[in-house]
């Protein structure tokens, strides 16, 4: 390793992201520099070309495009609603109890959407108004919202734990879908006490109850959108069908549920298919130069001495995981999850499972971990969306974020030095 490259790679990519340029490009230059100063310019550039070619072909990543749109169909499709009528079931009479409902629907329609950005604009746009009308300080709406919308990338399907399976070398995408349930949801608990708590303080009432009739209604009108996480991760763990395969169908099935809705019409469709191959588009580059990325720092043998550098510092796994947890929750503050993802895994990983650490329960470590730099300003996409539906500035989000904040540092610590919370449902299936 040369120390010229290491200081070109940091100096490049850090320069021009403080410069505005996007992730990817800024990525993608920065992997081609270094090549540049070692190789001659048409190897370095037909290397880089190919290495970003290579990083999409994969069967496993045709999921993600397929989850994107089951996504966007969810949010035009009237499932968002059916889940805020739903969680006001089981949360409406608690005093504050539109902030329970929002985090319970953000919780599910992340969950079953896969994307965090889909959970706080559905959800945001529809609870913001509502919360400001019963007088709730739109900072305290925007900040649970954002990070209930995050743990929808814990809970499965989602598509970080794909891109994860394709940085890690094949670890299992169903053993990764069911790890990630107990921490998820031991993560909005967290979110639902402490922002209960915040509500209990600030003296927001209770909404107003439902009648047995109303709450079984709202049941059953949910309960299709429920059965896709049923439908899917059911699917994946029998083995009836594969992760992309699964996905294909969560496409199908949502599309007919948002037909049965009456919420789609068939001259819907352009805008969704648009707008989900533009999202595509943007995954796809930053996959493709990130492992361009990740391929020029295993050729400059980066990993290896990051892996060396870090055991000389302790052999002690503890110490070890605290030190990448504090790395990975600094670079969530200034890099985009896929590509803090595809980039630190070949990094980390080979450190992790010198020690002993499943890789499975490491990919929930990264994945909770980088969720928390989705609400962190000046990269955070959750948070800016959370900001844009509740019509507010960050300056006014970030002090109810706080407590919220250090609840998802707790939980990720449980996470991190409780392994069978992450490893005993994939266990327990045999995965």
């Amino acid at each position: 390793m040369d120390n010229v490259d290491v200081l070109l790679l940091l100096v490049s990519f850090v320069g021009l992201l403080l410069l505005g340029v996007p992730v990817a490009y800024s990525v993608g230059i920065s992997a081609f520099l270094v090549l540049m100063i070692n190789m001659d310019i048409a190897v370095a550039s037909a290397t880089s070309a190919q290495r970003m070619a290579t990083a999409l072909d994969s069967f496993s990543l045709l999921a993600i495009p397929f989850f994107i749109l089951a996504g966007n169909i969810m949010n035009k499709g009237g499932i968002a609603r059916r889940l805020i009528d739903f969680a006001r079931v089981f949360t409406g009479f608690f005093p504050g109890g539109l902030a329970y409902i929002n985090i319970i629907a953000a919780m599910l329609f992340g969950a079953i959407s896969g994307s965090a950005v889909a959970a706080a604009s559905a959800i945001g746009g529809f609870m913001a108004p509502r919360m400001k009308k019963e007088g709730y300080d739109p900072g305290y709406s925007a900040a649970v919202n954002v990070t209930a919308s995050t743990t929808g990338l814990v809970i499965p399907p989602s598509n970080i734990l794909i891109v994860y399976s394709l940085a890690s070398g094949g670890v299992s995408i169903g053993a990764l879908f069911l790890a990630g349930y107990l921490p998820g949801l031991l993560l909005g608990l967290s979110l639902v006490i402490v922002g209960g708590y915040i509500a209990w303080r600030k003296g927001y009432r209770a909404t107003t109850g439902v009648s047995l009739s109303e709450g079984l209604s709202s049941f059953f009108h949910a309960l299709p959108s429920l059965f896709l996480l049923v439908l899917v991760i059911g699917g994946i763990v029998v083995g009836i069908f594969t992760a992309t395969e699964a996905s294909g169908i969560a496409v199908i099935y949502t599309l007919v549920l948002s037909f049965l809705y009456r919420e789609i019409k068939v001259k819907d469709l352009y805008g969704i298919l648009l707008q989900s191959a533009n999202t595509t588009a943007i995954v796809a580059l930053l996959i493709s130069t990130s492992m361009a990325l990740s391929w020029t720092m295993s050729y400059e043998n980066i990993p290896q001495e990051v892996s060396r550098s870090l055991l000389a510092v302790s052999d002690n796994p503890i110490a070890i995981l605290l030190i990448i947890n504090l790395i990975l929750l600094l670079v969530g503050i200034f890099m985009d999850m896929t590509p803090a993802v595809l980039i630190f895994t070949p990094i980390f990983l080979p450190v992790v499972t010198e020690l002993g650490i499943d890789p499975i329960h490491f990919g929930i470590i990264m994945v909770m971990n980088l969720c928390i730099g989705l609400c962190t300003p000046p990269v955070g996409s959750v948070l800016f969306v959370g900001c844009g539906v509740a019509g507010i500035g960050i300056e006014r989000v970030i002090r109810t974020l706080i407590p919220l904040f250090l609840a998802m540092i707790v939980v990720l610590l449980i996470t991190t030095f409780w392994p069978d919370l992450s490893l005993w449902l994939p266990g327990l299936f045999g995965l």
